[in-house]
C-alpha cells in the first residue's frame, strides 16, 4: 500500500512539473513534502573569485527578500518560492556554466549578477531561453542593450562616471589619473565614461594606466600616476584589487591625491585590507541606510515582526552590521520579479517580461520603473567617504 501511495505522489509531482511554461523551456513546479507547490527563482551571483565578497552581500539581500516574500498567489494557487543559487565564480566561462544550469533547472526568472562581465557573458543564454533576468548592480550598458529579457535595478556606468566627474569638478580638482583593469567590462567601461565626462567639464586627464586581471603589484602604474601629479585618482576595480592599489599608492609611494572608486569600492573588506590607507577615499553608490526610508525600506531596515531587520540578518551571517548598497539592490531586484509575476498572474517568461516593461513600484532604493532598454529610471547617486574606518554619507549628486 505504501509503495502505491508513493508511486501516485511521484506521478503527481511529475505532472506538476509540466503544468506551466516559461518561454522556451517548461517551468518546474514541484510539490514539497508538505504538499506546497514550489517554483524557483534563479540566483546568478559570484560567491567566489574577485567579486565573491560583493556577490555574497548581494545574495544576502536577495535571500532576505525571499524571507519577506516567500509565497506568491497566481490564479488562486499559492506557490512557495525557492532560490536556486549558482556561483558564477566571477569568471565568464563559469558564468556560462552557471547560466545554463539555471536554465536547465527551469527557473521562473533570474536575479543577478554582481559584476557586469559575467552578466554580459550570460545575457544571450537567458534571452534564448526567454527567461527574464533582473540585474542588481551590473552597471555596464552592454548588459541590457538589445536584450529584451534583461533588466536591472541600478543606475548605469555612463551616469556613474558623470556623477564622479561632477564631484571632482565641484570640489575643485583639475587634474585626474585613471587606473583600470584590462578586459574587465566594468572597470574599463566606467573608467572610459569618467574620462569622457571629465573632458566635457574641462578637467585634465594627466595619466591613464591599466593592469592585468589578478595583478598583485601596481607599483609601476602608480609610479607613473605619481609622476603625472594628479590631484584625484579614479581606480574602478574589484574588491580584491582595491586595497592593494590603496596600500601601494598611498602607503608605499606616498601619493597624496584623493582616491576614488565606483560602487564596488563600497565594501568593508577594502577598509580592513588597506591597513589604514582607505581613509579619505570616495565612492559612488546606490543607497544610504540613513536616508529617508520608503515603506519597503522600513521593512528592509526593521523587519516584519518575524525578522528583526537586515542589520541583524547580516550579523547572523557573519557580516558587519553596516548595510551595503548592493544588498538593498538585491532585495529590490527580487521584489521586481515578484511584483511582475504578481501583476502578470503567470509564470510564462513572455508574460513576466511584459509585466516588467510596465512595472512601477517603490523599493528600498526608491521609486523604480524601467525604460525601453530595461534599465532602471534613476537620476541620483550617493557619494560616501571613508572616515574612522567606515563609509560616511557626504552628498547626493
Amino acid at each position: 500500500m505504501k509503495k502505491r501511495i508513493f508511486s501516485l505522489l511521484f506521478v503527481l509531482v511529475l505532472i506538476a512539473t509540466q503544468l506551466l511554461g516559461c518561454g522556451g523551456a517548461k517551468t518546474a513546479v514541484t510539490v514539497d513534502s508538505n504538499g506546497n507547490k514550489v517554483i524557483k527563482f534563479g540566483v546568478f551571483e559570484p560567491l567566489t573569485g574577485d567579486n565573491g565578497g560583493g556577490g555574497y552581500q548581494e545574495v544576502l539581500g536577495i535571500k532576505y527578500a525571499n524571507e519577506i516574500y516567500k509565497t506568491i498567489d497566481i490564479n488562486g494557487e499559492t506557490y512557495t518560492i525557492e532560490l536556486d543559487i549558482q556561483d558564477n565564480k566571477s569568471d565568464r566561462t563559469e558564468a556560462v556554466r552557471a547560466a545554463n544550469k539555471l536554465v536547465a533547472d527551469k527557473c521562473v526568472a533570474i536575479v543577478g549578477s554582481y559584476g557586469s562581465g559575467v552578466s554580459i557573458a550570460a545575457r544571450e543564454i537567458f534571452r534564448s531561453a526567454k527567461i527574464p533576468a533582473m540585474g542588481c548592480s551590473c552597471t555596464n550598458p552592454q548588459v541590457t542593450n538589445g536584450n529584451e529579457y534583461y533588466f536591472r535595478t541600478c543606475f548605469l556606468d555612463p551616469f556613474q562616471g558623470t556623477v564622479m566627474a561632477n564631484y571632482v569638478m565641484k570640489h575643485g580638482y583639475s587634474k585626474v589619473a585613471i587606473l583600470t583593469e584590462i578586459g574587465d567590462d566594468y572597470s574599463s567601461g566606467l573608467g572610459s565614461f569618467f574620462k569622457t565626462a571629465c573632458e566635457k567639464l574641462g578637467i585634465q586627464v594627466v595619466a591613464e594606466e591599466v593592469f592585468q586581471k589578478n595583478a598583485q603589484d601596481f607599483h609601476a602604474q602608480l609610479t607613473n600616476i605619481k609622476n603625472a601629479n594628479p590631484d584625484f585618482v579614479f581606480a574602478p576595480s574589484s574588491i580584491t584589487a582595491a586595497p592593494l592599489i590603496l596600500e601601494q599608492g598611498k602607503g608605499d609611494l606616498g601619493i597624496t591625491a584623493q582616491f576614488g572608486g565606483g560602487d564596488t569600492w563600497e565594501n568593508g573588506t577594502i577598509i580592513d585590507n588597506a591597513h589604514g590607507h582607505a581613509t579619505g577615499i570616495v565612492v559612488t553608490t546606490f543607497y544610504d541606510e540613513n536616508s529617508q526610508a520608503t515603506n519597503e525600506g522600513k521593512i528592509f531596515l526593521h523587519g516584519n515582526g518575524t525578522l528583526t531587520g537586515f542589520s541583524d540578518y547580516l550579523v547572523k551571517n557573519n557580516q558587519p552590521a553596516v548595510i551595503p548598497a548592493v544588498s538593498a539592490l538585491g532585495y529590490d531586484a527580487y521584489l521586481a520579479i515578484y511584483k511582475a509575476i504578481e501583476a502578470a498572474q503567470s509564470l510564462e517568461g513572455e508574460d513576466i517580461k511584459n509585466a516588467l516593461n510596465n512595472l512601477k513600484y517603490t523599493g528600498v532604493t526608491g521609486d523604480i520603473s524601467f525604460d525601453s532598454n530595461g534599465d532602471a529610471n534613476k537620476n541620483s547617486a550617493y557619494i560616501k567617504e571613508v572616515e574612522n574606518n567606515r563609509f560616511v554619507f557626504k552628498e547626493i549628486v
